[in-house]
């Protein structure tokens, strides 16, 4: 009877061994997707004032500038959850953004501006982190799907409700192009 209530007491703990690391897991990974959005919003925040820095350079550009707008308006709806929505639509605006920092080239008053320069600049680092954001993310959401994929904890993921995560990734390959600038 001892041994019994023994072995009944040794796998309760292993379950609950196992639980606590899905646990740990799944909010590694839900702090990895916040971290993402803090970069993400920071991002869109920076976008109007590159905007309108460069409308008074590149007047006839409006196109473009709108479009950046859109874009950055269209990322902003998609739901927080939805990684890969959130992939595509940032994907999109990113490729435009390169676009409006590629007028500068052709603009070299623009290129010479001290706010424009500060918020490319910006932007850059802002990329950066953005970039770390995402591996950071990917990295957490990895560690969550082995556990809840790997035996045993499969087993005790699948009771309780953890699922996969999806990774956050350009799954369009127009995403990846550099963008092109015609003038």
């Amino acid at each position: 009877m001892f041994v019994i209530l023994a072995i009944v007491v040794v796998i309760a703990l292993y379950v609950v061994f196992i639980y606590n690391g899905l646990v740990r897991s799944r909010q590694m990974a839900e702090e990895a997707w916040s971290g993402i959005d803090v970069q993400l919003k920071r991002r869109a925040d920076l976008i109007p004032n590159l905007i309108e820095t460069v409308k008074g350079y590149a007047a006839h550009e409006k196109s473009t500038l709108e479009e950046v707008v859109a874009l950055r308006n269209k990322a902003q709806a998609v739901p927080s959850g939805d990684v890969a929505g959130r992939a595509q639509a940032e994907g999109l605006l990113g490729q435009a953004l390169g676009r409006v920092i590629a007028l500068a080239e052709a603009y070299p008053d623009l290129k010479a501006n001290q706010n424009f320069a500060e918020l490319q600049d910006a932007l850059e680092t802002m990329e950066g982190e953005l970039q770390m954001s995402r591996r950071y993310y990917n990295g957490a959401a990895r560690d969550l799907n082995v556990k809840v994929e790997s035996f045993p904890s499969n087993l005790v993921a699948g009771q309780f409700g953890f699922a996969k995560r999806e990774y956050f990734e350009i799954t369009n390959e127009a995403d990846r192009a550099v963008p092109s600038v015609k003038f």
